[in-house]
């Protein structure tokens, strides 16, 4: 993820949950345009996703720490 589309999801977080669901089917509905689109499945594990960040149950990871630790893992 780029820093500008990191951003943008720390922006997305800071919503209340309403707009953001309004959000994810706005986004859902521009990927639609080329062909590609998010099943049932995807919208209910993401809607479960975001209701465990917003009661704490999942702390979020920066995509930069993923890397690092992927790396470390590898020995890299």
């Amino acid at each position: 993820m780029t820093s500008a589309a990191k951003k943008i999801f720390e922006d997305a977080l800071a919503l209340p949950s309403e707009e953001r669901a309004e959000l994810i089917v706005a986004l859902e509905d521009s990927l639609d345009a080329s062909g590609a689109s998010l099943t049932d499945a995807w919208r209910a594990e993401l809607a479960r996703r975001v209701e465990a960040v917003e009661r704490g149950a999942s702390q979020l990871v920066s995509g930069d720490a993923v890397d690092a630790r992927l790396l470390a893992a590898l020995g890299r």
